[in-house]
């Protein structure tokens, strides 16, 4: 027999068992050991568990609760729930089904699209944050829309600062000014457009 000393965690398992021991006493003998069984199995199973495993004996028996609460549960003809074992390996639950697409998806790409053209710059942008509130696109979708709603608005703004600068103006220039605001927009939408086609297809 080794008489190598007990270690600190066995001690306060052993302490906590024989606790119990005395407080059920006055049970029958089958509600005893059914007690010190499951009790014993709780324990080895919270330091073995799969998810979030206990190795402090401490945290095990204060979870469990005082040895005089278990052993009333079990005059009143009931373990507590949550010593059962098979709370311990509860199947995970079923994870939730993607969600399609909404209204507000779709009314972003119609902001940047369509609505670029009737309202430049205004429209895309909130589009833009529409589409960034929006769990259906991906940061990198929504990087490359700012960036590209961003640019259209800067070019448009560098050319008319440019062709304000020349003594005269044409109705080209005013149109060249609107195609660059709108195109990156446009863009942009068509980009978000063709993300949610492919998040549709992979389900």
């Amino acid at each position: 027999m080794s008489t190598a000393p007990l270690a600190h965690t066995d001690v306060i398992v052993l302490d906590y068992l024989a606790a119990l021991w005395a407080q059920s006493e006055d049970l029958s003998p089958q509600q005893r050991d059914e007690l010190m069984t499951t009790v014993a199995d709780y324990i080895a199973a919270r330091r073995a568990a799969a998810s979030s495993p206990l190795e402090d004996a401490t945290a095990i028996v204060q979870r469990l609760g005082p040895p005089e609460a278990l052993v009333s549960a079990v005059r009143r003809g009931q373990l507590p729930p949550h010593v059962r074992l098979p709370a311990l390996f509860a199947p995970p639950l079923p994870p939730l089904p993607a969600q399609q697409a909404g209204v507000a998806e779709y009314t972003a790409v119609g902001m940047l699209t369509a609505g670029a053209f009737f309202l430049p710059v205004v429209s895309p942008v909130a589009g833009m944050l529409l589409a960034s509130a929006s769990p259906h696109f991906t940061p990198a979708d929504k990087a490359v829309g700012w960036t590209l709603t961003a640019g259209s608005a800067a070019l448009g703004a560098v050319l008319t600062l440019f062709f304000a600068t020349l003594p005269f103006h044409t109705g080209a220039a005013l149109l060249l000014i609107y195609l660059a605001m709108c195109t990156g927009a446009f863009a942009a939408g068509m980009s978000l457009l063709n993300s949610l086609r492919r998040r549709g297809q992979g389900r």
